[in-house]
């Protein structure tokens, strides 16, 4: 787990850090990760894996098409990589 040390932050901002964090039940690091989550990993963004079943949906695929290709992949080892 990664360290992130904040310089220089206003005793005001810590101050009122520190009663949102306890108005949440948190600590004060707690609620700070709880921001920083919600500020860079928004609940509405779009995931990969949603965006690629969505186009897949689009493009006429259907769950019968994904379970065979699922099982032919699954009886065939994968080929090396080759670095020529």
């Amino acid at each position: 787990m990664t360290a992130v040390t904040i310089r220089n932050l206003p005793e005001e901002t810590h101050r009122a850090l520190r009663v949102r964090a306890a108005i949440n039940g948190r600590s004060t690091e707690a609620e700070i990760r709880a921001i920083l989550e919600d500020a860079v990993r928004p609940e509405g963004r779009v995931k990969l894996g949603s965006l690629l079943s969505d186009i897949a949906r689009r493009a006429g695929v259907k769950n019968e098409d994904v379970d065979a290709l699922e099982q032919a992949l699954g009886k065939r080892p994968a080929e090396p990589l080759s670095f020529e």
